[in-house]
């Protein structure tokens, strides 16, 4: 097999996927508990921090991965 050349939009395809993820997993919690709205707020909060961890997680392990 040959080895692939790092893609920066493959990058921010699965970073962005990530993302994404993980703020239908906070929409979806908030959608099943319908809690009341500070509850709601620290759901959405936790969701976007969530986000952004796992957007920099999937970035990381790629580079690492594709640049040695």
């Amino acid at each position: 097999m040959s080895e692939r050349e790092f893609s920066l939009g493959r990058l921010a395809f699965r970073a962005l996927g990530a993302a994404v993820a993980v703020l239908a997993l906070a929409t979806a919690l908030i959608v099943v508990l319908q809690p009341s709205a500070g509850i709601a707020l620290v759901i959405a909060l936790a969701g976007v921090v969530g986000a952004i961890v796992a957007m920099g997680v999937v970035s990381t392990r790629m580079t690492r991965k594709e640049l040695g």
